[in-house]
């Protein structure tokens, strides 16, 4: 392990801070770190007066615009300046330029009953073996973030990307778990550009610009080799990547204990298959084969005894595939995403604030082809209006109404994670099967009552809309009371909804009730 830190001043006026740790497991036995991107951390910051310069690993976090928020650990350089350029007019502005060290993903794990794991996570190609970014990943437990550590909730193993469960959150078959994380991604070389320009004119008016552009560099693969062949594959398929399949049958010579193949032609040029073999004549192919899941493959492990693995073709029934093997390789086509982002906020009078925002995506899955490209621009738009109003009595109380409109299409792709993680789950849609994106639209109306004393009563009435095919309203209202010691807060949802022909209502009470202990040093006792 290792950690240095070094801060100071260059000259007078630039304040500069520097750390360098490593913390890395070596992969070999004996192994060291040799190079600098060796290091689990470089980092540099230049500091003076109304801007900075951030060098190596940064994390960059933005949260101010309701379409374009994220958090990336990336390496590269940032800078960032605050300016007052007129008397009512202040600018700051954000700049960032970096190789992307993760991709992002998300997982909801099938739990089973009793079982604390390992449970193995995947990569947003169905990757099995990568490492994840440390720090990086969310987890979720029945909506609640976890915390991590041997004496929290879980532990997860960045190396292998499995993730146990400690006895203070056990596990059933109906546990809601899901885990949003970044991993190494090399296939290809992946940069970030990001730019954030925000203007304050005056007390008012504000206006928020962002714009974001992740690309891999088609020609600059890295752990994937791609040759003249893979790459025509991958033009033909435009951004149907989900079956980029290529196959992979190598001819090779034939030696005693090698697992060859040979090949049966069923329909001449049209249709055939791969039985293994040992026969010096006909064995003549080396398979590698991938699992694509349950009736999606013609092949089967066969367990024969010879001196490793071997599969057996069987004919599909009816045109349904009766294995979950393929001989292929799975290729990663190079991607791009692009979110442009203007919001503005606006102060109509005292306690009555306007915001409206309207963003835009372009997500090129397959930037080696040119088929598909014409859904790949997607929009989005949010406009919100509240106001605060005070009492004039003793109680004070402040009245917060809210109005909101958002409408989301089918095409527009987010950076991550739009809603809250259990958005889904609470308009009655199935959370284990993420849903077809389609056009979405949001109504929400908000009244909220405080008092001096921070009792509060809030009432929301909110209706979904999910192109044609869904429609639900839910109505929610909450109620807290913090009175000599006592805390009470209490949920009340109703949500009925019409998906198709199917409808369906439900309700979701919830109370926590707690007394605080002031002769037992302020514990607090309650129950929900």
């Amino acid at each position: 392990t290792f950690n240095l830190q070094l801060s100071g001043m260059l000259g007078d006026s630039i304040e500069i801070q520097a750390a360098i740790t490593d913390n890395n497991i070596p992969i070999q036995p004996d192994g060291n770190t040799q190079q600098l991107n060796e290091f689990d951390q470089v980092y540099l910051q230049f500091k003076k007066k109304g801007w900075q310069l951030n060098l190596g690993d940064i994390d960059l976090r933005q949260n101010q615009s309701y379409f374009l928020s994220f958090y990336k650990r990336l390496q590269g350089i940032s800078f960032q300046t605050k300016n007052k350029l007129s008397k009512n007019l202040q600018s700051k502005t954000l700049v960032s330029g970096s190789v992307a060290k993760g991709k992002f993903t998300r997982n909801i794990l099938t739990t089973l009953e009793g079982n604390q794991g390992p449970y193995r996570l995947r990569g947003a190609n169905n990757e099995f073996f990568f490492i994840i970014l440390a720090n990086t990943e969310r987890v979720f437990y029945d909506g609640q973030l976890l915390q991590r550590g041997e004496d929290q909730d879980y532990v997860i193993n960045y190396n292998t990307a499995e993730i146990s469960f400690t006895p203070k959150r056990m596990i059933t078959k109906d546990s809601r778990v899901q885990v949003e994380f970044e991993y190494a991604d090399r296939n290809y070389l992946n940069a970030n550009l990001y730019l954030s320009q925000e203007l304050e004119l005056g007390k008012k008016l504000t206006f928020r610009l962002g714009a974001f552009q992740n690309s891999d560099a088609k020609n600059s693969s890295i752990n994937q080799v791609l040759d003249d062949d893979m790459k025509q594959f991958l033009t033909g398929l435009g951004d149907s990547v989900q079956r980029a399949y290529y196959p992979a049958a190598i001819i090779d010579t034939f030696a005693a204990g090698k697992i060859l193949y040979e090949k049966v032609i069923v329909t001449p040029g049209v249709d055939s298959f791969y039985r293994y073999s040992t026969d010096p004549l006909l064995a003549r192919y080396n398979l590698s084969f991938v699992e694509l899941g349950i009736g999606k493959g013609n092949y089967i492990p066969d367990f024969n005894g010879a001196n490793g693995k071997v599969y057996r073709y069987v004919a599909p029934v009816g045109a349904v595939k009766q294995g979950q093997f393929e001989p292929v390789q799975i290729l990663v086509a190079p991607k791009r995403q692009q979110i442009v982002n203007l919001g503005m906020d606006y102060k109509i009078k005292p306690g009555t604030i306007l915001k409206a925002e309207i963003a835009t995506s372009n997500n090129d899955f397959n930037t080696f082809s040119t088929k598909d490209d014409g859904d790949d621009r997607g929009w989005a738009g949010k406009l919100q209006l509240s106001h605060d109003h005070t009492f004039s009595n003793s109680n004070k109380l402040q009245l917060t109404t809210g109005l909101d409109y958002e409408f989301v299409n089918k095409q527009f792709r987010p950076l991550e994670r739009l809603r809250n993680v259990e958005f889904t789950r609470d308009w009655g849609l199935d959370l284990q099967v993420v849903p077809v994106p389609v056009d979405e639209q949001i109504i929400r109306a908000t009244a909220k009552l405080r008092d001096a004393k921070s009792h509060t009563a809030q009432f929301q009435f909110t209706n979904y809309r999910r192109n044609n095919d869904y429609s639900g309203f839910q109505q929610q209202v909450i109620h807290s009371i913090n009175a000599a010691g006592w805390q009470v807060n209490s949920q009340l949802v109703f949500t009925s909804f019409t998906a198709g022909n199917t409808r369906g209502a439900f309700v979701r009470p919830q109370i926590d009730i707690s007394k605080e202990l002031k002769a037992f040093d302020k514990w607090r006792l309650g129950f929900n």
